[in-house]
């Protein structure tokens, strides 16, 4: 059930469309070995002029991108780095962006907390 929120800076950053979120949802599974259909993945672009950085100029080449994994159990630390890490490369390069411009959270464990449908996740 993983959900996965990609917001990326800049209106180049969604140009595929549909097949540019299919991507990301396919990438995301791969990475976390997740059955068909149970990886979700939401697409948010950002305008350019809605984000700064202190003291410095964005190039367009540099704009980030943000995302949040909503799990229903967050992997142990060392799990955890490995997933981030191959995450954070396949959404780099499925947004064509450099790695060290994608920032992934982790929001905290989605059981007991989420509910599908009325059903709550255990």
């Amino acid at each position: 059930m993983p959900i996965v929120d990609v917001e990326l800076v800049g209106p180049d950053a969604a140009a595929g469309g549909g097949a540019f979120a299919q991507a990301l949802a396919d990438a995301a599974a791969a990475v976390f070995g997740a059955p068909v259909a149970t990886t979700w993945v939401r697409v948010r672009v950002l305008a350019p002029e809605a984000y700064a950085e202190n003291g410095a100029a964005v190039a367009a080449s540099e704009r980030p991108v943000f995302v949040t994994v909503r799990k229903r159990h967050v992997p142990a630390q060392a799990e955890l780095a490995a997933e981030a890490r191959a995450l954070t490369l396949a959404i780099a390069a499925a947004v064509r962006r450099p790695a060290e411009r994608v920032h992934v959270e982790y929001a905290p464990p989605a059981a007991g907390r989420m509910a599908f449908g009325g059903t709550l996740v255990e």
